[in-house]
């Protein structure tokens, strides 16, 4: 992964990266590019060190190598997802599909194995910052109701029937709101990774199977037999309850 040229976007307000892996060398190489394209950045070797500065506060995203010499990276990548849900991007040489599945399904924002390139690893860090921060592009409401759910688009909050807020993940509330934007209607892999990915979907993806599960369990009263969110063969996924605004 040699140094590669400054690919620097316009001025803007300069995200705060945390860098968590156990190598000093990808700790600097990814400091010193990303610092050189508008990121500041700050790096944690362990585990315990990435736990700290996350509490502290002011990071926008992780970095996530799995294998952290205190605990596994797994196991901190579920403790993001429920006390900070921020957006995480793995970065791990463990690059089998069983560990990508399984990154996604704790809520992992994206997945990039090593070796990477490192203009495709901003360009994935700049599309999932731009997710994040992006407003929700529904004019006509700040909230969307289905089946007793409330999803509040500027707080991007989810509550239940009862007023009980349901944890959404930044991917979770952005599939989510993808879906609900266009109920009844088919949307393919392709348009529903373009809402949470930037990009299309790969023919071996299965980044969205795998967040379609994840909402599923959250929202279906019975996850192995769904109502809401209905996979069409061949074409994709349809949300099947009617939508209003409120």
């Amino acid at each position: 992964m040699p140094p590669q040229s400054s690919d620097a976007a316009p001025a803007a307000a300069q995200p705060r990266l945390l860098l968590v892996d156990d190598d000093a060398d990808i700790l600097a190489l990814l400091a010193r590019y990303l610092g050189a394209n508008g990121c500041k950045t700050a790096s944690a070797a362990s585990a315990a060190q990435a736990r700290a500065s996350v509490a502290a506060g002011g990071i926008d995203l992780v970095l996530l190598d799995l294998g952290l010499p205190d605990e596994d990276g797994l196991s901190l990548l579920r403790h993001l997802q429920t006390q900070w849900r921020g957006p995480v991007i793995v970065v791990s040489g463990r690059g089998e599909a069983v560990d990508r599945v399984v990154g996604l399904e704790l809520g992992a924002d994206d997945y990039v194995a090593k070796p990477f390139d490192l203009r495709e690893l901003l360009a994935r860090v700049r599309s999932v910052l731009r997710r994040a921060a992006a407003p929700a592009q529904t004019p006509a409401a700040d909230c969307l109701r289905f089946e007793g759910f409330r999803l509040d688009l500027s707080a991007r909050r989810l509550t239940d029937a009862a007023g009980a807020e349901i944890a959404l993940t930044t991917g979770e509330f952005q599939l989510l709101r993808a879906l609900l934007q266009r109920p009844q209607q088919v949307l393919s892999r392709d348009e529903l990774m373009s809402a949470l990915h930037g990009r299309e979907a790969g023919p071996y993806d299965r980044t969205i199977d795998v967040a379609i599960g994840r909402l599923r369990r959250k929202i279906e009263a019975d996850p192995a037999a769904p109502g809401l969110i209905k996979a069409v063969r061949g074409a994709g996924y349809l949300f099947a309850a009617a939508v209003s605004a409120a």
